[in-house]
């Protein structure tokens, strides 16, 4: 039976399938060639950019707001948005390493960092959304009305577009 909360459910399972590419990556560290290593960060980096963080984004400015109203409790998320912070802060140092997959090998300093922020941003982020999925949408479920709900989703969509927005202009610039 679906719930007022489907679709959201719906984007914590794609954003999941779509998290593995995080920890085969991290695996993939000095034990495939660095030109397929290369590839398996660079898609990492699309999916954290273009998708992770636009839709964090998304969650802060619409879910989060409703939660804290729903518990009566404005700093009720904050520990959330600080796990956003953190992927977002583990997204640019991902991004710096990125650059340094050039060459014929990879150093050793390098290929440890990588795996640090590659298995730390799959850590962090499967964490988050398991607490958001047990903590968050019961309380949305419960206590959400559908017009509420409504709103909250047409926000969180908006919030969506504008950061895939800015992802473009970013990619286009860079």
């Amino acid at each position: 039976m679906p719930t007022r909360l489907q679709s959201l459910r719906d984007d914590h399972r794609d954003l999941v399938a779509r998290l593995e590419s995080l920890r085969v990556a991290a695996e993939a560290v000095g034990e495939v060639p660095l030109a397929v290593l290369q590839s398996r960060v660079t898609r990492a980096v699309e999916f954290l950019t273009g998708e992770l963080l636009p839709h964090a984004d998304a969650e802060e400015r619409g879910l989060y707001p409703a939660v804290a109203r729903l518990m009566g409790a404005p700093e009720a998320t904050r520990t959330m948005a600080e796990d956003h912070l953190e992927a977002a802060r583990l997204t640019v140092e991902l991004q710096v390493l990125q650059s340094e997959l050039r060459g014929p090998t990879l150093a050793p300093p390098v290929a440890q960092e990588l795996r640090r922020i590659l298995y730390g941003l799959y850590a962090l982020i499967t964490a988050h959304l398991t607490k958001e999925e047990k903590v968050f949408f019961p309380i949305l479920e419960e206590r959400l009305t559908r017009m509420e709900a409504a709103r909250m989703f047409r926000a969180m969509e908006e919030f969506a577009r504008e950061a895939h927005a800015v992802h473009a202009v970013m990619q286009q610039a860079g």
